[in-house]
């Protein structure tokens, strides 16, 4: 019983596929225009600090090169935008997208994508840089609304 080689050649040929498609890792459901994040590879361009927590990342993108920032915390990414608005003027556009990962997730399940402003925001969960807001897409019992969010972390002065 000999392995037929030309079967054993096609099996072989297609290795680099299925092996490329293997180390996608966790397929996120990236929503369109957002670019996938290389959890524990990845770092955040405010702390630098590596994007491992999967219930706190956040990212934006836009402008004429599409530029992308990814964030290991929603503080991050509200500290940057303060930050960085006289270099990057287009983030106060409405074209600029924003990504923040739902705290509430199923452990091993794909993250869910929120728009941060529409997010609502659960205080005094223990997050990567200790800005301590998870996002949840809908009104819960002490959350509260993006502004409220924004203006709580602006008010640590970090």
């Amino acid at each position: 019983m000999g392995i037929d080689r030309r079967r054993f050649l096609g099996v072989f040929a297609l290795a680099p596929l299925a092996a490329s498609l293997a180390a996608c890792g966790e397929k996120g459901d990236w929503p369109a225009g957002m670019q996938p994040i290389q959890w524990d590879r990845d770092t955040c361009v405010r702390c630098n600090m590596v994007i491992s927590d999967r219930r706190f990342a956040a990212q934006m993108r836009g402008g004429e090169k599409n530029a992308t920032f990814k964030f290991d915390d929603i503080g991050c990414l509200v500290f940057w935008m303060r930050d960085k608005a006289g270099q990057f003027p287009w983030m106060g556009d409405a074209a600029t997208r924003l990504w923040v990962a739902e705290y509430n997730r199923d452990a091993g399940a794909p993250v869910r994508w929120l728009d941060p402003r529409a997010a609502h925001y659960l205080p005094g969960r223990v997050s990567p840089m200790g800005y301590n807001m998870a996002a949840a897409p809908q009104l819960m019992p002490g959350s509260i609304d993006f502004a409220a969010m924004r203006q709580g972390i602006l008010a640590l002065g970090r």
